[in-house]
């Protein structure tokens, strides 16, 4: 893959508070989160020349931006890639505005998921997961397979629901905004075992935008801006549990993909190199084996890193800094430009008590899919 490293600047970022709104259609967390960005871009509506959109079942075209927003005839294309929606609509941005086809972009993603009365995947996305199986019910056998293999336990899963608890307890656009013990983890009810109530992400509405542009000219819009380091997207052959090799151990679609923005990079120590990242923990089991994948932790290590608190807000590589889908829930067109809209706060030096030390690079993943049968998305934000 072609490296595009900072040919692409994003001047402004808008974000719903994620939960349970009743009161509220899609339009409106569309229109919330655009204009915030709007305004933090200082652009007006009638200067985005283009527009993407993400979304898995909330809306079915283009419509679903221009509509709410009221742009006049403009390309605006939709994008669904499963849980890896909301940065695959923004790679595809980036990429058009990359070329000079346009000079100023809009990419929204959002889901309202609450009134669709579903609990987990809605509708045929939860056809992904595979017959008589559920997202939970899939990402237990990773549990169990990983607890089997190297000899960890519950307690690890439940220091990092403990972690993204305490994280989105600082902040005002999650979801849950509440600390929990380590005790309340393991007591919580069993969803699909050895997965409790605290390992899993709740189901939630929101909507996350960005503005886009090329980073030579980005200065005419705003001083303080951010660019993409790199993007890497990866799909799986769908083998997923036929494969006899595959072990539940390892996603290697998050391999792939970080592997090619780390090539892009040059990076080759990810643990040193990377300030802070956002991962895409739908379940405890999820982001444990992300910091494997990632390179963040030696292969079944792991367990050492979280028991020396390695990924809280104090440790050398903060990871889900604004309390990650746990806190946030996952309305999935939403989740993966609310991780970069996290790693936008975090460069500027505007995420308040979550703030990271010596901020350079931020690492987004964002993942789809069930064990063996993943879309992976993975971007890096930093300075020019």
């Amino acid at each position: 893959m072609k490296n595009l490293s900072d040919r692409i600047a994003i001047i402004g970022m808008g974000c719903t508070k994620f939960g349970e709104h009743w009161d509220k259609s899609a339009d409106d967390l569309i229109v919330e989160a655009a204009y915030e960005a709007f305004e933090d871009a200082g652009v007006e509506p009638d200067q985005i020349e283009a527009g993407w959109v993400g979304t898995l079942t909330s809306g079915i075209s283009g419509l679903s931006l221009t509509r709410p927003l009221k742009l006049q005839y403009i390309p605006v294309t939709r994008v669904e890639n499963m849980c890896a929606t909301g940065q695959d609509a923004l790679r595809n941005a980036a990429f058009a505005v990359a070329a000079g086809a346009y000079d100023l972009a809009l990419v929204v993603g959002f889901e309202k998921l609450k009134d669709s009365g579903y609990s987990g995947l809605p509708g045929s996305a939860s056809s992904v997961i595979g017959a008589g199986n559920t997202a939970p019910g899939a990402f237990a056998l990773a549990a169990t397979r990983y607890f089997h293999r190297y000899g960890v336990g519950k307690e690890e899963l439940a220091k990092i629901s403990v972690k993204n608890h305490y994280n989105g307890a600082r902040n005002k656009k999650a979801h849950f905004q509440k600390e929990i013990s380590v005790e309340q983890v393991l007591k919580a009810p069993i969803i699909a075992s050895p997965l409790g109530l605290f390992d899993c992400c709740p189901t939630t509405d929101g909507a996350a935008a960005a503005v886009i542009t090329r980073t030579d000219l980005a200065p005419k819009f705003k001083k303080d801006f951010v660019t993409i380091k790199a993007m890497g997207l990866a799909v799986g052959p769908g083998t997923g549990r036929l494969d006899p090799d595959f072990d539940f151990t390892s996603f290697p679609e998050t391999r792939a993909a970080s592997k090619q923005v780390y090539d892009q990079l040059g990076i080759k120590e990810p643990r040193r190199e990377v300030s802070m990242a956002e991962v895409h923990d739908c379940f405890s089991i999820t982001e444990m084996i992300i910091y494997e994948d990632l390179g963040f932790s030696e292969p079944g290590k792991a367990k050492a890193d979280i028991d020396a608190g390695s990924f809280t807000l104090n440790g050398d590589l903060p990871v889900n800094t604004d309390g990650g889908l746990k806190s946030f829930g996952h309305p999935i067109g939403a989740s993966g430009l609310r991780m970069l809209y996290e790693i936008y706060a975090q460069l500027q030096g505007r995420a308040g008590e979550r703030q990271v030390k010596d901020m350079k690079l931020g690492l987004a993943h964002n993942l789809g899919g069930n064990p063996g049968s993943f879309t992976c998305s993975v971007i890096a934000l930093g300075h020019p």
